[in-house]
């Protein structure tokens, strides 16, 4: 008698995926991974007692050679470092940590070298000031307030390396504290801050870094120059925000006008472009002086906001998207 074959069974997923497999391992021990844990921060700490030791080593070498004294602060440096750490972050952490904690070793083994104070102007808004003066140089700097930047540039100017913050706007009211950086040997800018520009940073008001001139170390990626404009006027803003980056307040007069322009270095708009566009617009340049320099920024997306793999994106290079 023949009988039907009868069809296989169909196997379930867990037949499959266990076919060939062998025994599941075990979960790690959660002692294991605590000791894992444990292990890494002692190698963390580790470096940064070496790192302290090639400090040591290296105030040495500038006794030796009559280079100590002044600002430790090296701008181009610190932005080399914080776009290498940007581009090569994964995984978890946030990078809000990764920045915060890499901003204090910086700050702090610059103090270590050479002792500094950050002066910071609080009329724009204490809290979002000392969080941003706290993020970027930690708590063992020493935080010095002030109501007003033309108080910051003083003390700057009085001090051996100290390092000041103002708002990089006008808020209501705001004088043109930049024309007190115009003498050859008065501070310059020398920093723009958040360096890492992001939607969600926790210290994210835009300030100016001021310190004196920086000799060695410098970044001249953008350039900041003081203006002193005669017949400013709507048009002349209009025909201008294009091209730059602008501040402008009051000066010398109904139509006079002092402006903090920031304009990127060989890019497609120089100087003489934004003079020419001045006078164009009505207005004319009574004086233009040269009052610091800083890094381009740059721009990240928020993890989230990228797809999986991608790498943050660079600030674009044109004035006019907000290149400074």
């Amino acid at each position: 008698m023949n009988e039907k074959p009868r069809p296989l069974a169909a196997p379930d997923d867990a037949s499959v995926l266990n076919a060939g497999s062998g025994p599941a391992a075990p979960a790690p021990d959660l002692a294991v991974l605590r000791s894992e844990i444990d292990r890494i921060d002692a190698a963390m700490h580790a470096l940064l007692i070496e790192r302290g030791q090639i400090i040591d080593r290296l105030v040495a070498v500038k006794r030796a050679r009559g280079a100590e004294g002044g600002s430790a602060f090296r701008p181009a440096r610190e932005a080399s470092m914080m776009r290498q750490l940007v581009d090569r972050h994964r995984g978890i952490l946030p990078l809000d940590t990764v920045e915060g904690i890499w901003r204090v070793i910086i700050s702090t083994f610059t103090y270590v070298q050479a002792p500094y104070a950050v002066h910071a102007d609080l009329a724009a808004g204490e809290a979002a000031m000392r969080d941003t003066s706290r993020f970027h140089f930690g708590f063992t700097v020493p935080f010095v307030a002030h109501m007003g930047p033309a108080g910051v540039v003083a003390a700057v100017a009085a001090s051996r390396g100290d390092l000041g913050l103002v708002p990089a706007f006008a808020p209501p009211g705001a004088s043109a504290w930049w024309t007190a950086l115009e003498g050859s040997h008065a501070p310059k800018i020398i920093a723009r801050l958040p360096f890492v520009e992001r939607a969600d940073h926790p210290a994210g008001l835009p300030v100016f870094c001021i310190a004196h001139p920086v000799t060695d170390g410098a970044v001249t990626e953008v350039e900041t120059w003081s203006l002193h404009v005669g017949g400013w006027s709507a048009q002349a803003a209009r025909a201008l925000a294009p091209l730059a980056d602008v501040i402008a307040v009051p000066d010398r007069g109904l139509d006079g006008a002092a402006l903090l322009v920031s304009i990127p270095v060989g890019g497609a708009v120089a100087l003489d472009a934004v003079l020419a566009t001045l006078r164009a617009a009505g207005a004319s340049v009574r004086a233009a002086a040269l009052v610091g320099s800083h890094a381009s920024r740059y721009t990240h997306a928020p993890q989230s906001a990228l797809p999986h793999g991608s790498p943050p994106q660079p600030a674009p290079t044109d004035a006019r998207a907000g290149n400074s």
